[in-house]
């Protein structure tokens, strides 16, 4: 593959992986968890967990592209259209409840691989069925190119997870929840009106 396309798909997969992350649960449960406790073991354990996570979304992305072209082509088109559904309209009210992992937050003074192994797993299993993670498997089915697709959705998640423990409200406030909701909806729907146009085409 060429450098420029090279640069281009994994520009296209960070900023996607970056903006339909910005406002799901796992960027909550990192700013929560930074908030009270050191965030370098924080972010270490979220960080974990989701390369974990990728690993397993683009091996999964490559086990689908086994299946012939045009089924590929209408599975991504149906699961990125699905997400930009499920993006629109969930709401910002279920994102504010910190749900059962609230309870884990309360620990007095924890061991650092306590904070780590408690950040690892909110976001390991709240990531299960994410749309990034279903995102991460259509990319990876669609371009054929595993490792780019997991370095650059890695590095996305990364960001936002970084963002949330290091920075945290100072910048995350200020951006208005609805824009980052409709530009993933928008952006998802774009890949999956592509997908299926390609495969009808096929």
């Amino acid at each position: 593959m060429a450098l420029v396309p090279t640069i281009l798909l994994m520009a296209t997969v960070f900023a996607v992986t970056l903006v339909v992350e910005l406002p799901d649960k796992s960027l909550l449960a990192s700013l929560l968890l930074g908030r009270r406790y050191r965030p370098w073991p924080v972010w270490l354990g979220a960080a974990a967990a989701f390369a974990v996570h990728v690993s397993l979304s683009v091996t999964a992305g490559s086990l689908l592209t086994r299946a012939p072209h045009q089924i590929v082509e209408f599975v991504t088109a149906a699961l990125f259209l699905g997400g930009a559904v499920w993006m629109l309209r969930s709401g910002s009210a279920d994102e504010s409840e910190l749900g059962p992992d609230a309870a884990r937050l309360g620990a007095t003074a924890p061991a650092l691989r306590r904070v780590f192994a408690t950040s690892f797993a909110v976001v390991f299993i709240g990531e299960w069925g994410d749309i990034t993670q279903i995102t991460t498997i259509n990319f990876a089915a669609r371009y054929h190119q595993p490792l780019l697709v997991g370095i650059a959705a890695v590095l996305a998640l990364w960001t936002v997870s970084g963002l949330a423990v290091f920075v945290g409200p100072k910048v995350l406030q200020n951006v208005p929840e609805r824009w980052i909701r409709i530009t993933g909806t928008a952006a998802l729907t774009g890949f999956g009106v592509y997908s299926l146009v390609q495969a009808l085409m096929a």
